[in-house]
């Protein structure tokens, strides 16, 4: 059942103030500048939180940034609606704040609104700042950075857009984006924007079997890749990957290839050089008008069925909620350069490289490398070098740079930065501290972030908060405004109260939430909102400490039940993480004959560590045992120089869990790892370990 109380809330959300003003709109002479209200003439001074929102200085009850949280959560329409109005460029005003129906998983915000993502990424920027910086391109190899100006990158959108619709794409069509992370991929996107057209990037690392997957469910007409990827100093062939995957994808019927590379590549009917092509195209793209609640863009995430999920973003919603989630979590102010190493094809890369620093007219970071070359200084080198303000992460990368020690940071200067940021898995203390202490020098914010593909942008972050408020290590802590988080039992019971653990859910719709799975809305509402009913189901558990400080405890399908009893992988995990010698540590679960399910630990070590093996198996579990209980003890603990990684960095834990299970059988295709070789290692060495604890492990 829906939930009626929330539907009373919000299932019409008219926006009552200001309805009479401007009910006839001249779209041509809106295009390039933003409906601004302005709310705070009425009062002067600001609220008291870490990022200023204008548009509420004017609401006398609102003076700290706890009120602002309060008001966004009791009366959403009205903090949305001007949020909505003051950050983006319309061309047609909404007259509707929200709809919903948790139930059928519908959504709709900002109806009747009409506007154009390319025209609030690049548009409304011209005039003041077209010559100022909007992309820096941190190429491969260190020092051949290039710099992109807003009127460049102006251009690039209009000739490409010109290309795409001269090529026989229209607005509503799919089109697979499978390149570089570089300005022609930032430009393609939004001209696919500004054509009204949907981008699908996919990640320029999958295989050709997972792109032609990929191009086949979105029933992509138009596949954009470059001849070559340039990627730590390896060339990697894009068109012969895109060659296979369109051989397989009878619904592609023109594949645009950007020269990222001079070397030659073979062409067939279907190609067109995106490169040449582009000379003969005006820079001068008209806009199509989109309305608030057209597809933005798709963009494929992994399920728990294998089967990947192609998860919908829509125009205004998507686009407001990044706007302000990457103002206010960052204190981002225009002239900073901001740096997220993330690539375009993850949603991090859409919503803070893309959307979110461009739609505030920001200077945003391209990164084509990665940390470790040429040496482990690489990002360190990049901020001294660039003078980056803000470096945004994984958890993973920071892992994989501690381990290589304090050396490769502090002979770079990092003078320059101001706020650290993390996105991925949870951050364990160790690396949290590490980050603070060495890379930040203990004067910059822990920007420790907790979102999802299906969130669209960040939803848990230490800030914004009250001015100079803690900040803990280990957890993101707070919900941004308009999140109203729930913690609910294995029964679909809340659990209230301080120092409680159960399933995050969100108990409100918000802007930035998906709409739907690509032709498949029953998985959508089945996946998301029928677990627990009437709340959007997140699939990630979480502890809700003193004063609603939330950490992230991991996914709710990498909970252990050993004898009865339920344990988060990511705790036993942050124990042992903790451990001097310890790099980063994976736990699964396998089949335990007496106890259900047993305990099984993966563990890379540090270069240059001095402890022996079995001393360090010994402290471990100590380490466990004191901190967690002997409950959360492993069976097995393996030591290896790696784990199996996807080429964005992720950890395959269901190859993890299928080895501890002795199902080497099931393993499924590992040639796309970025080490496929560190399989065999982790198979040989569970062998061994097998003869001595097989009485403990199901065969």
């Amino acid at each position: 059942m829906a939930n009626r109380g929330l539907s009373r809330v919000l299932g019409n959300c008219l926006h009552h103030e200001n309805a009479r003003i401007h009910r006839s709109i001249n779209a041509s002479s809106l295009l390039n500048r933003t409906w601004s209200y302005r709310f705070h003439k009425g009062r002067s001074n600001n609220i008291s939180t870490s990022t200023d929102y204008p548009e509420f200085r004017d609401l006398p009850h609102i003076k700290t940034h706890n009120d602002l949280y309060k008001f966004s959560i009791e009366d959403p329409e009205l903090f949305w609606s001007r949020l909505a109005r003051s950050r983006l460029t319309w061309s047609k005003d909404f007259s509707t704040a929200c709809k919903s129906d948790f139930s059928k998983g519908k959504f709709g915000w900002f109806e009747g609104g009409v506007l154009n993502a390319s025209v609030n990424c690049i548009d409304r920027h011209l005039e003041k700042r077209g010559d100022e910086i909007a992309l820096i391109w941190e190429r491969d190899e260190p020092g051949t950075h290039r710099f992109y100006t807003y009127k460049k990158l102006s251009e690039m959108v209009g000739k490409i857009g010109n290309l795409l619709t001269n090529s026989g794409v229209k607005a509503g069509d799919r089109v697979a984006i499978y390149l570089p992370k570089s300005p022609t991929a930032i430009a393609t996107m939004l001209a696919c924007a500004r054509i009204g057209a949907i981008h699908s990037v996919v990640f320029a690392g999958f295989s050709a079997d997972a792109l032609a997957g990929r191009i086949n469910d979105a029933q992509a007409e138009t596949v954009v890749t470059a001849n070559q990827t340039i990627r730590g100093g390896k060339l990697i062939e894009l068109k012969k990957m895109v060659d296979a995957a369109v051989s397989k994808s009878p619904c592609v019927k023109r594949v645009l290839v950007y020269y990222r590379t001079e070397a030659k590549v073979p062409m067939g009917k279907l190609d067109i050089d995106m490169t040449k092509a582009m000379v003969q195209e005006s820079p001068n793209c008209p806009v199509v008008e989109r309305n608030s609640e057209d597809t933005l863009f798709m963009l494929y995430t992994s399920g728990s069925t294998g089967s990947p999920k192609g998860i919908t973003h829509s125009t205004a919603g998507y686009l407001l909620y990044t706007n302000v989630t990457f103002k206010h979590a960052f204190d981002y102010n225009v002239g900073e350069k901001f740096g997220c190493v993330a690539d375009i094809g993850w949603i991090t890369g859409h919503s803070y490289v893309l959307y979110g620093p461009l739609s505030n007219g920001g200077t945003t970071l391209l990164f084509e490398s990665t940390p470790l070359y040429p040496d482990p200084g690489r990002y360190w080198e990049m901020v001294e070098r660039l003078k980056l303000n803000h470096i945004y992460l994984a958890p993973t990368s920071l892992r994989m740079l501690l381990k290589s020690g304090d050396e490769y940071v502090k002979k770079y200067d990092r003078s320059s930065l101001r706020k650290l940021g993390c996105v991925g898995e949870p951050l364990n203390h160790e690396a949290w501290e590490w980050y603070y202490n060495v890379v930040g020098e203990r004067r910059c914010d822990i920007i420790d972030t907790w979102w999802q593909t299906e969130t669209g942008g960040i939803c848990i972050s230490p800030r914004p908060s009250e001015i100079g408020a803690d900040i803990q290590p280990g957890m993101p802590m707070r919900p941004m405004p308009g999140i109203d988080l729930a913690l609910f039992d294995s029964q679909g019971k809340e659990v209230k109260g301080e120092d409680v653990e159960g399933a995050l859910c969100i108990r409100r719709p918000w802007p930035g939430m998906a709409r739907t799975i690509y032709r498949d809305h029953d998985r959508f509402l089945k996946t998301y909102f029928q677990t627990v009913p009437d709340v959007y189901y997140t699939g990630d558990g979480a502890h809700r400490h003193k004063e609603g400080h939330y950490q992230i405890t991991g996914r709710m399908d990498d909970v252990l039940n050993v004898s009865g009893h339920r344990l988060g992988t990511a705790e036993i995990e942050d124990v042992m993480d903790d451990h001097p010698d310890v790099a980063e540590t994976a736990v699964v679960g396998f089949p335990h004959d007496i106890k259900g399910e047993g305990i099984y630990a993966y563990v890379v070590l540090k270069d240059g560590r001095k402890t022996k093996k079995n001393e360090l198996d010994q402290q471990l579990r100590n380490a466990i045992k004191k901190k967690i209980g002997g409950l959360a003890l492993p069976e097995v603990i393996l030591f290896t120089p790696g784990l199996p990684r996807t080429r964005s960095g992720k950890i395959m834990r269901r190859i993890l869990r299928k080895v501890a299970s002795n199902k080497f059988d099931e393993l499924g295709d590992t040639s796309t790892l970025s080490e496929p070789e560190i399989v065999d290692f982790i198979i040989n060495k569970h062998k061994e370990l097998l003869k001595e604890t097989s009485s403990k492990v199901k065969a």
